[in-house]
């Protein structure tokens, strides 16, 4: 009673975390805008600030809400993965989905040319469109791959290491078009792989909230086969799961939030690998049917507190959002994993 009583207090605490974020990363911008503008800009009122009003509703307000989807989406396909690998270190990138994305993104700029201004806002002159679609078409390559191995390989294990190769055969393909590219087009593509939640507009949301929210409600059907496979895959078979098809369905459903998010915003480092450690660490449990809606909180709030930090105010800069992420999720990481170490030998003597 105890323990459900805390999971509960932590469940409510991460909800209104998100909440207040998503109210930080609306108010705070590189552009100062004084809560007595914001707040009318914000609701619209007569008399609102135009300025204001044309800031928070073009670009702060999209940008927090992909940084929910995106912050929820990859906390959730990191549970996932490191369910059915029943690995810590497995996040939704090991399976290579984000380096195809980047392949595809590659191999747009190596065979075209004459884009102008920031990457994120033209590829050979098709728009954020441009990248989208890149992006998407390799994540959907290598996530075909990867579900036709998992067709021929039962050993989670073995797949994961397949993950990996796939991953690094695309890394090395993305190095070797990008010395072949030129400079200009080449940075503007590193520049993207830094990752971010700004430039998606309105009509990019209309598509990638959709397939986000697809995919969440795919995971959070699958809770129970996935809380069997906690004690194994022999056990979720004397329990009648389905384990290929809960592993296909898994892998298919966290690859989607991955490449989605991969597509609209860049890679982004170290959310899918800390969220969930963390959520485990506060909600004291593995339960899925706590853990998920755990992890998709505290996903959404983490997100969007590192958005609300690459914000600069009155200078008109942005940080990367890979640095951010992966100077807040590197010691998080380290700490459960040494907890659950010293957890594992017990006290020194």
């Amino acid at each position: 009673m105890v323990a459900r009583h805390r999971r509960g207090l932590v469940l409510a605490a991460s909800a209104v975390a998100a909440g207040t974020a998503l109210v930080l990363a609306v108010a705070i911008g590189s552009t100062t805008i004084p809560l007595t503008q914001a707040v009318p800009a914000l609701l619209k009122t007569p008399g609102a600030d135009p300025g204001a009003e044309t800031v928070i509703w073009t670009v702060r307000l999209p940008r927090a809400l992909t940084a929910t989807l995106a912050g929820a989406a990859l906390a959730v396909a990191g549970v996932q993965m490191q369910t059915l690998f029943r690995n810590p270190l497995a996040e939704p990138y090991i399976l290579g989905v984000s380096s195809g994305a980047s392949l595809g993104v590659a191999l747009v700029v190596a065979g075209t040319g004459g884009a102008a201004g920031a990457f994120t806002a033209g590829v050979a002159g098709l728009g954020r469109i441009g990248v989208v679609a890149a992006a998407s078409a390799g994540a959907a390559a290598v996530l075909v791959m990867v579900l036709l191995l998992s067709r021929r390989v039962r050993s989670v294990v073995t797949l994961l290491v397949i993950g990996v190769m796939v991953g690094a055969a695309a890394t090395s393909l993305i190095s070797l078009l990008l010395a072949c590219t030129d400079p200009r087009r080449a940075q503007q593509f590193i520049s993207w792989g830094l990752g971010g939640f700004t430039g998606v507009s309105w009509a990019d949301l209309a598509l990638f909230a959709p397939v986000c929210g697809g995919a969440l409600a795919a995971a959070l059907a699958g809770i129970k086969p996935l809380n069997a496979l906690l004690l194994g895959e022999n056990y979720a078979r004397t329990m009648g799961v389905k384990v290929r098809r809960v592993r296909t369905g898994t892998l298919l459903s966290a690859s989607v939030l991955a490449g989605a998010v991969t597509a609209y915003c860049g890679p982004i480092a170290f959310l899918g690998l800390a969220v969930p450690h963390l959520a485990r660490l506060l909600l004291g449990t593995s339960d899925h049917r706590v853990l998920m809606p755990g992890a998709l909180l505290l996903g959404a709030a983490a997100a969007l507190l590192c958005c609300v930090a690459t914000q600069l105010p009155g200078g008109g800069a942005v940080l990367p959002l890979n640095a951010v992420t992966t100077l807040v999720g590197t010691p998080v990481v380290i700490a459960v994993l040494l907890r659950s170490r010293a957890a594992r030998l017990g006290p020194a003597v």
